[in-house]
């Protein structure tokens, strides 16, 4: 009888983060299939979750719901202050904080597959990723973290 395990690597990320990066990091995770077009567009525009698994927050100083599409409410934000993203499998939660006006520290564990999408989005780079890589080579340790400063 064959058994299977799945190992969940988590990287610990500590980096810094445009808000634009940071929103398309959740766009791509959560609703590029199915987000218009003229919201994709719009750097108001972010996807919020209701609590429990998957849960999205976006702590802003102005904020208006604009529609529900599945199960993703779309908001125009102003004055961002602060980003909670948690993905649906639990794996994955991140923080996004202010520092200063459209800049921000990203803070949190990420899977894998989040990984990828913090590459694409520009939250990340290939070579952040890579030198991660690298260093868990070294130290025997899939689940060290790595700071992008």
């Amino acid at each position: 009888m064959a058994r299977w395990f799945l190992i969940v690597v988590l990287v610990h990320i500590e980096t810094t983060s445009s808000l634009e990066s940071f929103r398309r990091f959740i766009i791509i995770s959560t609703c590029k299939s199915f987000i218009p077009e003229t919201y994709l567009r719009d750097y108001e525009v972010f996807p919020e979750r209701e609590e429990g698994p998957g849960a999205i927050y976006i702590e802003a100083a102005d904020k208006l719901t604009l529609k529900r599409i599945r199960e993703m409410t779309f908001v125009n934000a102003k004055e961002i202050l602060g980003i909670i993203y948690s993905s649906k499998s639990g794996n994955t939660q991140l923080k996004w904080r202010q520092t200063r006006k459209k800049s921000g520290k990203v803070n949190g564990d990420a899977s894998a597959n989040a990984l990828v999408n913090l590459v694409e989005s520009g939250v990340l780079t290939q070579e952040w990723v890579d030198n991660y890589l690298k260093s868990t080579q070294a130290k025997g340790n899939p689940t060290s973290s790595v700071a992008n400063e």
